[in-house]
């Protein structure tokens, strides 16, 4: 019976028990999720290996792999998925809560294929899962967000499809294994990874659509699509030299959106854009201690992340509004929420004794002994850049700044539940970074916590709050006004329809008129072939249309082949 549960891939059970547990009442399905999750992470004690493959119609399909890589994204997911349904325990709706755990059982599913065709099914089950969660928000935005949302990851999973087919006919071979990019199919697999990895001008629907979802809809989101795409790269593409020059460009410019934005939730899917720019840019580097940091580095925000959302989240819940503009001391009213987002804010700022230092460490310094001082700096840059908009703006904002006016209760008992236990493995993961470094995908010997790393890593921090205070204190940092912010989704959300819809009429207009032309000319044959069965010349019996037809066809054969004897 252990066996059966090993050598499943964790995850499945969660998919295939998600629709049934619905029908479960409020309460007893919490724990019934619970206990799937806990039941798949089971399946994680099998160890390294293939424990599952299959042969279909003549392809080697491996549906259980577990390796040094896997490991860290299997518990971190599991932890995700648990979190999640402690988090949302308040609200009775079932979809929310079963969509959730299909989507990450899809995703854990997704990192334990080894081979193209299975990680395609997973991912664009993901998909097809997870949009769910953006369309029980019910408005019509988030509907059109939810449809945008799907189009966009189904068009993942068919760059994905193509490519493993290209890759096929080259090599043979379905395995998921490291790809280099000198073929189109490694290209085509490499754009799917890159969609859903949200790299420039093409991560406009991760702000379309996460900030559109529910309360708990958002927190599930942020936690599985991007860490999988990053997964993907990390086993198909490490050492890819421009994934460097694509992270560098991630962490940077979001920065500027999330400064102007003025919506809480999507200020953090922009910083969530910025700090998947890091994980790329050490899955470039491709070195032992760089996939640490990657591996670390995902590892970590999908807990501070997933804490700032549930914050944000819990805010929004009790207020009614997620607007920066329109909130304001609310630490008075929810001091544990507020407690609980400044330990996520000052994890993705990389304090020390934070998570983030200990995993963003490990990605600074293989930049310095790889020698990549461009690079180097611009994180340090992009860095500095998390620290506002994440690390200040959000609770700043939120909390403190100039009062809101809201007299509301503190956040429900399971949110602050979930919220404890995120922030407390922020906390142990800055403490205890070797039993943290210990599951990652290789053995090292790194002490994030020596002279150098915690005294500039602190200047970095101090400056920067300095600079904070400096533009609030002078009034010079810009004012938080109702407004939108265009992203690249401006291409497919305004110029596409204000081009595409003009030029589409213009073509309908011309085929609309040539139809009715050749309509025109049909009923002009139909009138004469009447006149002519009608005319005294077809003698006393009136043939039908048929018969006039081929009598002209007969003619026509016939004048054809005197033509041709000559």
């Amino acid at each position: 019976m252990a066996d059966l549960f090993t050598n499943i891939p964790p995850g499945l059970i969660m998919v295939v028990l998600a629709m049934p547990i619905a029908f479960v009442p409020h309460h007893y399905r919490q724990f019934c999720l619970l206990s799937v999750i806990a039941i798949s992470a089971f399946s994680m004690t099998a160890g390294s290996g293939v424990h599952w493959e299959v042969e279909v119609s003549g392809f080697n399909l491996i549906l259980n792999r577990a390796d040094h890589l896997t490991l860290p994204f299997s518990i971190v997911f599991h932890i995700a998925a648990a979190l999640n349904v402690i988090y949302g325990w308040h609200e009775p709706k079932p979809l929310e809560h079963c969509s959730g755990l299909a989507y990450a059982g899809a995703a854990i599913a997704a990192i334990h294929a080894g081979d193209l065709f299975s990680l395609f099914i997973w991912w664009e089950l993901t998909a097809v899962t997870s949009v769910f969660l953006i369309l029980t928000s019910g408005s019509l935005q988030s509907k059109q967000s939810a449809m945008r949302y799907l189009i966009i990851q189904v068009l993942s999973g068919m760059f994905l499809l193509s490519g493993a087919a290209l890759l096929f006919q080259d090599n043979g071979s379905l395995a998921f294994e490291r790809m280099s990019l000198d073929s189109i199919g490694a290209w085509l697999v490499f754009i799917a990874f890159g969609i859903k990895a949200a790299f420039p001008l093409l991560n406009g629907w991760l702000q379309d659509s996460y900030p559109e979802s529910t309360v708990i809809g958002t927190v599930v989101l942020s936690a599985f699509t991007t860490k999988l795409a990053i997964y993907a790269l990390a086993r198909g593409f490490p050492g890819t030299d421009i994934l460097i020059v694509i992270g560098c460009i991630m962490t940077m410019f979001p920065v500027f959106f999330a400064v102007i934005e003025n919506d809480m939730r999507r200020v953090l899917s922009f910083s969530l854009n910025n700090q998947l720019g890091f994980m790329v840019v050490a899955i470039g580097v491709g070195t032992e201690l760089a996939i640490n940091g990657a591996v670390a580095h995902a590892f970590a925000h999908i807990i501070y992340k997933g804490l700032l959302f549930m914050s944000m989240g819990a805010v929004l819940y009790r207020v009614g509004t997620i607007k920066a503009s329109e909130l304001g001391g609310l630490y008075k009213m929810m001091p544990l929420t507020c407690i609980f987002c400044i330990i996520g804010a000052m994890s993705i700022s990389a304090f020390p004794l934070f998570s983030g230092f200990a995993a963003k460490s490990l990605i600074m310094s293989s930049l310095g002994y790889e020698g990549l001082t461009f690079a180097y700096l611009i994180l340090l840059a992009a860095s500095a850049g998390v620290l506002h908009h994440s690390g200040i703006k959000i609770p700043y904002f939120a909390f403190f700044g100039h009062d809101g006016g809201h007299h509301v209760k503190e956040a429900p008992l399971g949110m602050l539940v979930a919220m404890g236990m995120a922030g407390a493995l922020c906390i142990l993961i800055g403490v205890l970074p070797s039993v943290f470094y210990s599951i990652l995908p290789y053995n090292i010997d790194y002490n994030p916590y020596d002279a150098g790393h915690v005294l500039a890593q602190s200047q970095l921090l101090i400056f920067s709050i300095l600079a904070f205070a400096f533009l609030m204190t002078f009034k010079i940092y810009p004012p938080e006004l109702k407004s939108t912010v265009l992203n690249s989704d401006w291409f497919y959300r305004r110029l596409a329809p204000a081009v595409g819809l003009p030029l589409l009429r213009g073509i309908m207009l011309v085929w609309g008129s040539f139809l009715c032309q050749m309509r025109g000319f049909i009923n002009a044959i139909w009138d004469t072939l009447d006149r002519i069965m009608h005319s005294p010349l077809t003698g006393p019996t009136v043939s039908g249309r048929a018969v006039l037809i081929q009598a002209g066809l007969l003619a026509l054969l016939l004048l054809i082949g005197y033509v041709a004897v000559g």
